[in-house]
């Protein structure tokens, strides 16, 4: 015999249902909440000293006047270090000095504009709590004058327009701020003009062609059909500027049969049976071409993907370069080493250096 338990279940369901503030809950309603927290609002604003006191206040105002005067006072300081403490080649001593001096010059350029604004904001700008809502993106004309309306008002509670003092020492700040990274990134600049330097490398009249790295000479005899050798100038592990002249200097020794090679008016003896010496910085950006192709006799550089015909005379084939490697004019010497007959005759490197020639 069954039994019927859905009075049961009813009367169970029903005794399960909450009462929240003497509020009968809806049918099918489980809980009902009627007792939401109310919105407490901002606590009341409490006004600084400089909201009572116009002495404290423009006190205040003085003090942030003062940051912003110590921050040009500290761009000037660095500017100064770095001319009276120059760095000397070799002496460790300089470096330190030209470093702790400007260092401190530009730490306090740029904690004078930083503490100048915190303060400024702390003591003398309106200080309320608010609620920002959030508005559409689009810009209608209500928005737009919305915008203007806030500005205004920001311009109103910090008092950029009205506190003159605060405001044309943050502007001195600011304007001077950049210098000494303009004097600085002005002195990395060569103190000469760039085109007369690249002009002129290690390579001389009698320089002998030296593997790199090791600086050993090269006999002609070494150098077989084929085959590629990257070249320094003898003495450049001994010079003083070693990195500066080798980005100068680098160059690639190949040797073809002198038939494959088409030699133009006036370079009949820039090669010595078949070897020739090219240039190794890219005349696009720089970059070192070093990737020989022995079956096409092409050069090809890594970067941007230029190729050189070393057939004819290194001749741009291919990609963003604008004109041919550099050669070296080479011969041999009473010993059978390859040596430089002078120096290269145009500007290695990147054709740009040669915008003003």
């Amino acid at each position: 015999m069954s039994k019927d338990h859905g009075g049961d279940s009813s009367e169970a369901a029903g005794s399960a249902v909450e009462k929240h503030g003497g509020v009968e809950p809806s049918p099918g309603t489980g809980v009902v909440i009627a007792d939401r927290v109310e919105n407490p609002g901002f606590p009341p604003e409490r006004p600084r000293v400089t909201d009572l006191d116009p002495k404290v206040e423009k006190q205040q105002e003085r003090r942030v006047g003062a940051l912003f005067i110590v921050s040009i006072v500290g761009s000037v300081l660095a500017i100064a270090a770095y001319i009276a403490f120059p760095i000397t080649e070799g002496n460790l001593g300089t470096v330190r000095l030209n470093n702790l001096f400007l260092g401190l010059g530009i730490t306090l350029a740029l904690l004078g504009i930083g503490l100048g604004a915190v303060h400024w904001a702390k003591a003398l700008m309106d200080g309320h709590d608010l609620v920002e809502q959030r508005h559409g993106t689009r810009g209608s004309d209500e928005t737009r004058a919305k915008a203007v309306e806030v500005f205004a008002l920001g311009n109103k509670e910090s008092g950029f327009t009205r506190r003159k003092l605060i405001r044309n020492s943050l502007i001195g700040a600011l304007v001077v701020s950049p210098l000494p990274a303009v004097v600085l990134f002005r002195d990395l600049a060569p103190a000469e003009d760039p085109v007369p330097l690249l002009k002129h490398t290690m390579w001389a009249k009698g320089t002998r062609l030296t593997r790199d790295p090791f600086g050993t000479p090269i006999r002609a005899s070494d150098v077989t059909l084929g085959s590629a050798f990257h070249v320094i100038p003898e003495g450049l592990n001994e010079s003083s500027h070693r990195l500066e002249e080798k980005a100068k200097a680098a160059v690639l020794l190949m040797r073809l049969k002198p038939e494959d090679l088409n030699v133009s008016p006036g370079r009949e003896d820039w090669n010595y049976d078949g070897i020739v010496a090219y240039s190794k910085i890219c005349t696009h950006v720089g970059c070192p071409v070093a990737l020989y192709e022995q079956q096409t006799h092409h050069l090809l550089c890594p970067c941007h993907q230029s190729q050189f015909d070393i057939k004819d005379e290194a001749k741009v084939i291919f990609g963003p370069a604008s004109r041919a490697l550099p050669q070296l004019p080479i011969t041999v010497d009473d010993e059978g080493y390859l040596v430089a007959r002078s120096d290269f005759t145009e500007p290695v490197g990147p054709s740009f250096w040669e915008r003003e020639l």
